[in-house]
């Protein structure tokens, strides 16, 4: 899978949550100040090239959609982000979120309960 820039992953958590949508309708969703809409339609393509992005056509006018699914690039993403800076270590990358004081405890409960789902799912 492709990189994307941050305008390219912002454009994109747009599609995501609209399921499907115009060049107009993604700009509505932009915070401001908003990028031009010639812009906005450039990144889409440069999507649609990626192979992030399919369209239908309606006359002269395009309906974008997502072709991979949020969760798809999230495992990506994660998985990259695991390989390239915790040496494959899920463990590594918790031990540095406790480090760094990320997690409160309403999250690690999270954690500590996902995982004695694991442990019972395996045994």
């Amino acid at each position: 899978m492709k990189e994307l820039t941050r305008a390219e992953e912002q454009i994109m958590l747009i599609l995501w949550d609209l399921g499907k949508g115009f060049v107009k309708e993604v700009l509505a969703q932009l915070p401001k100040p908003k990028p031009a809409y010639s812009t906005v339609s450039t990144i889409i393509r440069i999507l649609v090239d990626k192979g992030f992005v399919g369209y239908k056509v309606y006359g002269n006018t395009y309906e974008y959609f997502p072709k991979i699914s949020l969760e798809q690039y999230r495992e990506t993403e994660t998985r990259k982000l695991l390989e390239g800076y915790y040496e494959d270590s899920l463990g590594s990358l918790v031990s540095s979120f406790v480090e760094k004081k990320v997690l409160d405890i309403e999250e690690a409960d999270k954690i500590i309960k996902l995982l004695q789902q694991f442990k019972k799912s395996q045994s």
